[in-house]
């Protein structure tokens, strides 16, 4: 990776005014600090999530927890332990049902993923031209003190395109009702009783195993029946997902992950089919008139990203970055799951559908399919074990759904500790604000310490704000310099680079 491409590039808006909330409709009650990301690496973007900040395509904000009126708490499902409930499996039950017979639920969707407002970008008119800073960019000097050289590993072939076929080849199987006569009382010359699903499995093997010697072929199926602590095992998430279908099922679902940054040619291919799945989508679900969900607003908000492709030998072969992850149905776009692969974790940005395709449950669908897609990357990375559900709303019952996904924790607001949810919700059911860290001597433990520390970019060149306010004697901004860098902590503020006109 080139050396002008291994640090971040931000502009910083402060965080005063407070403007209309998208969760309880207050004109003046949000309030979050901004920045404009020009680029970013994705390190830096994940330390950045892990301190409560949040991107809307190159804008990046955190909420001010004890002003906002709804406060936004960071979650993360502990990916690797996620059992699915009793409700998640009756989506995917749904989607399979539907895509093996054809069979569509009635109503809207009863499990719905209600998205996190986009943030409209008020900076936007503060930024300096993007281009003129990319020329400043490209024009610094190496600066290893600030951000070591990833490796360079990057592939040298053609994107691979990821696709996830639902259909099997296999059969399905029919239950064999019991005999009336089955079900007694207790019998001590009897052998104990034994579920009625494992009967049914001993019965479909035996029956397997005599029709295969029958042809003449020798048998691989052990004829000794699975113990009670086998069949007891719950179905995993991937069971249900991967669940056997006729040879000739009704449809055809397809997922498709694509990078949205740089496009690739498969998104550059969808770019329009994408384009007008979410403007249908944003009419229907949100009512934005016909002229509000723009091409351009589109691609601000769910196509830009500051965060650029890489790749890393211990990482996951697709790389890390900003991704599409499409779900085409009879070979048509139906939902889009917009992602970002980080070295710890899938965050999930945005998810929008075809309303037509509502009664589906495509929301928590696709959330437990980036779930299993987190999975699948742990075994590539071992690190990368989590995902990212954006912010929880506790004040907001629409946005409460995500503490479903369990394990999972939320992000301190005070000291950045990671806190299982059962133990913050008891705390949010008395107070929208809570500081969820029980210890009280506990502190940030990676509080700015020295604001002369944090990196600046300055007419072209890299360097310590210490040396940059020598440079500018008299200079007024070092209260906003160290507000910012104290959003950020001192790692973070020693390795990103706020833009200094």
């Amino acid at each position: 990776m080139a050396a002008n491409k291994s640090f971040t590039i931000v502009e910083y808006f402060g965080g005063d005014d407070g403007y209309r909330c998208g969760y309880c409709k207050n004109e003046k009650g949000n309030f979050s600090h901004g920045m404009w990301s020009h680029t970013m690496t994705v390190q830096d973007y994940q330390d950045l999530i892990d301190r409560g900040w949040r991107r809307s395509g190159k804008y990046v904000y955190k909420p001010i927890m004890n002003k906002t009126c709804c406060p936004q708490y960071t979650i993360r499902c502990h990916a690797l332990k996620f059992q699915p409930s009793k409700s998640h499996k009756k989506s995917l039950k749904k989607m399979n049902k539907f895509i093996s017979n054809g069979e569509l639920p009635t109503g809207q969707d009863d499990e719905a993923r209600p998205q996190e407002p986009s943030k409209v970008c008020h900076a936007e008119v503060k930024c300096a031209a993007i281009t003129d800073i990319q020329k400043e960019v490209a024009e610094c000097p190496t600066v290893t003190e600030v951000q070591k050289e990833a490796a360079d590993a990057a592939p040298t072939g053609p994107e691979t395109t990821k696709k996830d076929l639902m259909s099997a080849p296999d059969g399905r199987t029919t239950a064999t009702s019991t005999k009336a006569g089955a079900v007694m009382g207790a019998d001590p010359s009897r052998p104990p009783c034994r579920k009625a699903k494992e009967l049914r499995k001993e019965r479909r093997l035996q029956k397997e195993q005599m029709r295969q010697k029958a042809d003449g072929v020798s048998s691989i199926v052990s004829s000794t029946p699975p113990t009670p602590t086998h069949a007891s095992q719950p179905k995993t998430l991937e069971d249900f997902i991967d669940e056997s279908l006729p040879d000739k099922s009704s449809h055809c679902l397809e997922v498709r992950l694509v990078r949205a940054n740089p496009p690739s040619p498969q998104f550059k291919a969808s770019f329009d089919a994408s384009y007008q799945v979410y403007k249908l989508y944003q009419m229907a679900i949100h009512k934005d008139p016909p002229d509000k969900p723009s091409e351009s607003q589109f691609r601000r908000f769910l196509c830009d990203s500051p965060l650029e492709a890489e790749y890393s030998p211990d990482g996951p072969e697709v790389g890390y970055g900003s991704f599409h992850q499409q779900y085409w149905l009879d070979g048509r776009l139906v939902a889009v799951g917009v992602i970002d692969i980080l070295p710890t974790c899938v965050s999930s940005v945005y998810l929008y559908y075809h309303p037509d395709s509502a009664s589906l449950s495509l929301g928590s669908y696709s959330a437990l399919r980036e779930i299993a897609f987190t999975r699948q990357l742990q075994k590539q990375s071992p690190k990368l074990c989590f995902y990212y559900l954006g912010f929880y709303i506790h004040s907001c019952p629409k946005m409460r759904y995500k503490g479903q996904y369990r394990p999972s924790d939320l992000l301190c607001p005070e000291t950045y500790a990671w806190v299982a949810i059962e133990r913050c919700i008891l705390q949010l059911e008395n107070s929208h604000y809570a500081r969820f860290n029980q210890d009280p001597d506990a502190g940030d433990a990676r509080a700015l310490k020295d604001v002369g520390r944090a990196m600046v970019l300055y007419r072209r060149a890299v360097m310590p704000y210490a040396a940059y306010s020598r440079k500018r004697k008299g200079s007024s901004d070092e209260t906003e310099v160290q507000q910012f860098a104290g959003l950020l902590g001192q790692d973070c503020a020693e390795r990103i680079l706020l833009y200094r006109a």
